[in-house]
């Protein structure tokens, strides 16, 4: 036989639900906070206003997770592992033909990112990371650091030698922001695309990615451009592949790549905390 005060919360939950209504799920109770979270950000939204939408008593919450901020947490956890690409769907997305490989594993982690799970989740964490930056920590270990792992992995043992196999973390994290990111914040702020623009966009940035971008040399002798980058490089008079770093060169590009990669991290921090503020103001 259940404890009064048991039975009574199950009472109170069942006239909420109403006649006939299914028990909620926990993961249905999460996907609620989330949604509610997300709508009217997280000082705006009350355990009342969750509950009352989920036909859920407030104590059994509070017997959950504690309170808000552990709901919160909660559901943000299975929001993102929800959201992840595994690696295993990655490694499946390889072929033999290096630069088709990296558009095929463009495109999976492109539709990952714009889809209405993954703008949800970009936009309730930029909205809330300031406050609380555990969230961020906990979605760049979970999904972040192990696609640039398996990233930097591909490109150590699929990358053709002297390209970026030598570099293969610093790849890892500039082909993460030039073939996934930009669609992803782009669409977060209300840009749409439809499927045939993000497919081309995978594509031209994993050229840009491979074979960067060269105007026509004058005056120089052509030579053989890198295999597969024929519209790159196209072949006749005035056009050359590009050059090799003179000595010194490849130590100080490195530097400024890793000065321009934290002043980015800088830049998205401070207009997390700007949002937050116009947020508040609203």
């Amino acid at each position: 036989m259940l404890p009064d005060d048991l039975t009574t919360e199950a009472a109170v939950e069942t006239a909420k639900r109403g006649p006939g209504r299914p028990t909620l799920t926990n993961e249905e109770l999460l996907d609620t906070a989330l949604d509610i979270f997300l709508e009217k950000g997280f000082e705006r939204t009350s355990i009342d206003a969750i509950t009352s939408s989920a036909g859920m008593a407030k104590r059994t919450v509070y017997m959950r997770y504690g309170d808000k901020s552990g709901l919160f947490k909660a559901a943000l956890q299975r929001a993102i592992e929800e959201w992840i690409v595994p690696i295993e769907t990655l490694r499946a997305a390889e072929t033999d033909d290096f630069e088709e490989t990296l558009v095929r594993i463009g495109e999976i982690l492109v539709a990952n990112v714009v889809s209405p799970a993954g703008l949800r989740l970009l936009r309730i964490t930029n909205a809330e990371s300031a406050r609380m930056p555990e969230i961020s920590a906990y979605a760049y270990q979970q999904g972040t650091q192990p696609t640039l792992a398996y990233l930097a992995d591909l490109f150590r043992r699929r990358a053709p030698a002297g390209t970026v196999s030598e570099d293969a973390d610093d790849a890892a994290l500039a082909y993460l922001y030039l073939v996934v990111a930009g669609p992803g914040s782009s669409t977060a702020w209300g840009v749409a695309f439809d499927l045939s623009t993000l497919e081309q966009h995978v594509r031209y940035c994993v050229k840009i990615f491979l074979y960067g971008l060269h105007g026509p040399r004058q005056g120089t002798a052509a030579s053989a451009p890198p295999q597969g980058s024929d519209d790159l490089f196209p072949a006749g008079p005035g056009f050359a592949a590009p050059e090799a770093p003179a000595p010194g060169e490849h130590l100080a590009l490195h530097e400024e790549n890793r000065r321009l990669r934290n002043l980015l991290v800088e830049s998205m921090l401070e207009v997390a905390a700007l949002r937050e503020r116009c947020a508040e103001k609203a």
